[in-house]
Order: C-alpha cells, then sequence, then structure tokens
C-alpha cells in the first residue's frame, strides 16, 4: 500500500489553477480603466496567489512538489484579459460571473468526502474553499456593476438613428443636385452639337 495522499492530486490542481487565475487577474488589473474593477481583481488575485502558493507548501510538506501538466489555459487567459475587450467582455468570457451558486452545492461540496485528509491540510482546505465562495460573491457583484454601468439601447440611441437618417437623406439629395447639373452641361453640349448638324 502506497503512503502517497489520496489527495495529492486534489491540491496540485488547486495549487495550478490558483497560479494560473493569480496571473490573468494581475495582468487584467493593469490594464482595466476602472478603478473599482481593479481593486477587486487585486483581491482576487491576491488570494489566488496566497492559495498557489500555500497548496505548493502543504504538497511539499508531504514530500512532494507541484507538477504542472502544461497546457494554454493560462497563456489563453492572459491573452484575453489584455485585450480591448471591456471588463464586462473578459468577465463573461472566463465565467468569473457563474461562480456563486448562492445556497445550491458547488465544486467544493465534495472535497471532504476524502476521510483520510490530515488535519493540517484540512485546516487549509476549508479556508480556502471559504475565501473562494466569497471572492465568488464579489466577482459577481463587480458584474453586477458592470452590467448596470453597461449603456443599453435608449431613446438616445433612436434619436440618433432618426439623426443619421436625415443626414443620409440629404447626402443623397445633395448627390442627386451634383449629379444633375454634372450631366446638365454635357446635355446641353449634345443638343447644340445637333442643332449645328
Amino acid at each position: 500500500m502506497s503512503d502517497k495522499p489520496s489527495y495529492l492530486g486534489l491540491l496540485n490542481a488547486i495549487a495550478l489553477a490558483e497560479g494560473r487565475a493569480h496571473a490573468y487577474l494581475t495582468a487584467w488589473a493593469a490594464v482595466t480603466p476602472s478603478t473599482d474593477v481593479r481593486r477587486v481583481l487585486l483581491t482576487v488575485a491576491a488570494r489566488e496567489g496566497e492559495h498557489a502558493m500555500s497548496f505548493a507548501k502543504r504538497i511539499n510538506e508531504l514530500g512532494y512538489e507541484v507538477r504542472d501538466k502544461g497546457g494554454d489555459d493560462g497563456a489563453r487567459a492572459i491573452a484575453l484579459v489584455t485585450s480591448d475587450c471591456s471588463d464586462l467582455e473578459k468577465m463573461e468570457a472566463l465565467k468569473l460571473h457563474r461562480l456563486d451558486t448562492g445556497d445550491k452545492p458547488d465544486i467544493f461540496d465534495d472535497f471532504f468526502k476524502d476521510h483520510t485528509i490530515d488535519i493540517a491540510t484540512g485546516e487549509l482546505l476549508g479556508r480556502y474553499i471559504a475565501e473562494e465562495r466569497d471572492t465568488a460573491r464579489l466577482l459577481r457583484q463587480c458584474y453586477k456593476q458592470l452590467k448596470q454601468a453597461r449603456p443599453e439601447a435608449s431613446p438616445v440611441g433612436a434619436d440618433r438613428l432618426t439623426s443619421l437618417e436625415r443626414k443620409v437623406d440629404a447626402l443623397c439629395t445633395t448627390i442627386d443636385a451634383l449629379c444633375d447639373a454634372i450631366s446638365a452641361p454635357a446635355s446641353n453640349g449634345a443638343k447644340a452639337k445637333a442643332r449645328a448638324k
């Protein structure tokens, strides 16, 4: 029988995911134009970075080390958050607004089904779960604020469309008049030539 903890894979997965989240949230915070969004992102990024290091440390204490399984999810997330997309679009693309499940079951509900988890790891997991759930609430609130601040279609938009239609109509009238003016001398010249014959 192996002495390798049955929950080692879980700890490794958390360390990797939290490290990637820290990287992309920090990159996003550096480019967001909103001080409110930056504040939330930096709070969450600090937690994610701490979680990555804490789980890596716990894995090391158990006699192992974090094993990166590769993948480019982190690079894709950084490319997205440093793009010209709005903060709202970034949050929706990363599905961060869906993390908070309220009182419904979430990904963390099954973490303690493994009854072999030692006390130190249990303490670490308990704090991690509580912080992750709070983070999900923070991100949902941030998303709601971004959604409310987004300009919606309104009568002002309809007024702009009407104004644009008037300008296009006026431009068409001007072009028609210009075409008539250009073609008038040409047709007068053709009539003059016909008379000369």
